[in-house]
């Protein structure tokens, strides 16, 4: 069982601390300020940040630091450190008390694993983003093992709300289904489109000119589905079949018993395999 929520209130935390700031990292502070985060509630600990992350703290002028503050305690601190490099965030102990909520992205590190190293926290909360929400457009899994307080519970689907759409698990061993299905699926995509060019150049199309139909047109199928409350299967693609049509033809050999769905059942299978694995 999962409980879906598109978007939530605005009810930013008083203080943040953003332990990391790599491109997921940097792609989050940069949702959270662009939605409204006062910047002196947020403070990035970054030892090695990007110049990217240094012009955004200069235009917004959120502390950035090369090693965690030793003062003020935060409501949530967000672990966005490398998952290799988890013994780390033993230096967040101090900050990390019975007041605070621990907001993971670490990919493959459970709640015990982050609960472990920083075991005076008030909750852990694992989240699986994914790219797009270096866009304001990402799809993020959460699971936490105790009851939020609804405050608190707010303030972190606030934050996760600032970089897209998330949906909180019942139970944390779907999180390897997640990151199949959202984690990895943008790169799906991606590679549809190449495919769906590669299928355009064989039937005489420039490669320039098939690459650009194919992209605009995952684009555009993609803003449809936004933008439509209509379910993909009943209504938005019944839209374009025509019976007897050309996509009807086309969609006779995706939808064979060999076709798109068996090949989309086993790729996600083996990506959640691989997460289990990676996963210890």
């Amino acid at each position: 069982m999962t409980e879906s929520v598109r978007r939530a209130a605005p009810a930013f935390p008083s203080a943040v601390l953003l332990a990391g700031a790599g491109k997921m990292g940097g792609a989050m502070a940069r949702g959270w300020l662009a939605a409204g985060l006062a910047p002196q509630a947020l403070r990035v600990v970054e030892p090695r940040p990007s110049p990217e992350l240094e012009a955004l703290a200069r235009a917004h002028g959120f502390a950035l630091l090369d090693a965690p503050p030793w003062d003020g305690a935060p409501d949530v601190l967000v672990l966005a450190i490398k998952p290799q490099a988890l013994d780390e965030a033993r230096a967040f102990a101090p900050l990390a008390g019975e007041r605070a909520v621990v907001l993971s992205i670490l990919a493959g590190k459970s709640v015990a694993d982050v609960a472990a190293r920083l075991p005076d926290a008030g909750a852990v909360v694992r989240a699986m983003p994914n790219l797009p929400a270096a866009v304001g457009r990402g799809m993020t899994g959460l699971y936490c093992a105790t009851a939020l307080d609804p405050a608190r519970r707010i303030e972190i689907e606030t934050l996760i709300g600032a970089t897209g759409a998330f949906e909180w698990l019942a139970d944390e061993a779907l999180m390897d289904a997640v990151t199949a299905v959202s984690g990895s699926g943008p790169a799906y995509v991606f590679y549809l489109v190449e495919c769906l060019a590669r299928a355009g150049e064989a039937q005489g199309l420039a490669p320039e000119a098939a690459a650009r139909l194919a992209r605009a047109t995952i684009e555009g199928a993609g803003e449809l589905l936004r933008l439509s409350p209509d379910s993909p299967a009943s209504t938005l693609r019944e839209n374009v079949t025509s019976p007897g049509g050309t996509t009807a033809a086309a969609l006779k050999v995706l939808m064979a018993d060999d076709g798109l769905e068996p090949l989309m059942r086993r790729a996600v299978e083996a990506a959640r395999r691989r997460a289990t694995e990676l996963a210890g």
